[in-house]
């Protein structure tokens, strides 16, 4: 069983900046991608930043510019570098792992951005 846990939500003002973790723990030898989602207001989820082996990262339109994501194939973490917040960036971001043709996901962090 694949587990994904995330951490480093929370609150911040706009302008601010937050770093999300997520680490895949279970049986497994190595996730093809990992990323990024969040709903948006709307509630839609959509890519924030994806990160597959050995190509270089995508990241959706909001992202574009202010984050950053990296991955740890040897822990099987990635992060979330968030730089320049925005009070639209306020969303629940989870975690995804693309492992052996299937999808896993964490159970979300609340990002918040108000001032």
């Amino acid at each position: 069983q694949v587990q994904l846990v995330e951490s480093g939500g929370g609150s911040v003002q706009p302008g601010g900046s937050l770093r999300l973790s997520c680490r895949a723990s279970g049986r497994f030898f190595s996730a093809h991608v990992m990323a990024w989602y969040r709903l948006n207001s709307g509630n839609q989820r959509e890519l924030v930043a994806s990160a597959r082996s050995g190509m270089d990262p995508i990241y959706g339109a909001a992202a574009q510019g202010r984050f950053t994501i990296s991955r740890d194939n040897a822990r099987n973490t990635v992060d979330l570098e968030m730089n320049d917040l925005k009070p639209e960036d306020t969303a629940v971001y989870y975690c995804n792992a693309l492992i052996d043709t299937r999808d896993y996901w964490g159970r979300g962090t609340l990002v918040t951005v108000s001032s």
